[in-house]
């Protein structure tokens, strides 16, 4: 005899539940480099880390407030970034066995850049922007890895993040990256097209990771990439990060005058640079001059976003 029809939905409910839940394990299982990939990782040369150590601008986030010169290096985390999902803090990420990321391997910092997961193979907040990190070369990060390993171990591990529930569940992360996380280009172009915008492209798409600030987000906190470059709200919570498409506040700019404001600070104004894109521009400034030209080369070639 069949069970009665209430005893026959409350099964086939809980199968279906069950049913979800294993696709929502399944599709949010974190997924790193392989052995192989990890494996086929180069040795990397901390010269040319310091290059991507400008470029990706780690002090901007890692360093204390207000650091200057050598302290620019000193990367003991704590800076908080305040947003609607809580408060991210920038970790420890000097050469500290304990307290910083002295411990890894370079499997391990390679997995955090391109693939946002941490060495206990957690998914890792998209605070730390590895959305734009991933359509870095293993070469690059193999370099950065080098050259963070010879700064100084700094003591001391930074304050926990403080976020609501249900932003405290990690696991959730990996939908929000199969929606999110890719190693594409933004902007897409030619492979003939000149040198400097397909290097202004990767700098400024990748390890600069411009459009974490100036690219607005919907409400999953996912970037809106029909409006690339296009500016948003201040992450910090006052004023408005500005379009740098050519259709916005530098689209009267020269690629000279975009070249030499990352050199200098200074605008064809005679204005100067200020807020959190100072500390950009000074880790612009420590660039060479043929990539600082390429990013404008890139800034000139985007496409423009209408206000």
């Amino acid at each position: 005899m069949a069970a009665p029809l209430p005893i026959r939905l409350a099964v086939a409910a809980g199968v279906l539940a069950a049913a979800g839940l294993a696709a929502f394990w399944v599709l949010t299982l974190p997924r790193g480099l392989s052995a192989a990939e990890i494996a086929a990782l180069p040795a990397g040369d901390s010269v040319r880390g310091e290059r991507m150590f400008w470029a990706g601008g780690c002090d901007s986030c890692h360093a204390a407030k207000g650091a200057t010169g050598a302290d620019l290096q000193r990367l003991g985390g704590g800076l908080e970034l305040v947003t609607e999902f809580g408060t991210f803090v920038a970790p420890n990420i000097s050469p500290h066995p304990e307290d910083g990321i002295g411990s890894w391997t370079e499997g391990d910092f390679a997995n955090a850049m391109l693939r946002g997961i941490g060495p206990g193979g957690a998914h890792l907040y998209p605070a730390f922007p590895y959305t734009s990190y991933a359509r870095m070369t293993t070469g690059d990060v193999a370099d950065l890895w080098a050259y963070l390993r010879t700064l100084p171990p700094v003591e001391g591990k930074a304050a926990a993040h403080r976020l609501d529930f249900p932003f405290t569940l990690r696991r959730g992360i990996g939908l929000w990256k199969l929606a999110f996380l890719s190693s594409d280009p933004v902007v897409p172009l030619a492979d003939d097209a000149p040198e400097p915008v397909l290097r202004g492209r990767y700098l400024m798409e990748g390890p600069g990771h411009c459009g974490e600030c100036h690219t607005p987000r919907n409400f999953a906190g996912g970037p809106e990439l029909g409006r690339w470059l296009a500016g948003a709200p201040n992450p910090e919570g006052q004023g408005r990060i500005p379009d740098i498409t050519p259709a916005g506040d530098i689209g009267s700019w020269s690629e000279e005058d975009i070249a030499y404001y990352l050199e200098t600070g200074f605008t064809p104004d005679f204005d100067s640079v200020g807020g959190s894109m100072a500390a950009v521009q000074r880790n612009m400034a420590n660039l060479p001059p043929e990539d600082r030209a390429a990013m404008a080369a890139y800034l000139k070639a985007v496409p423009a976003v209408a206000p």
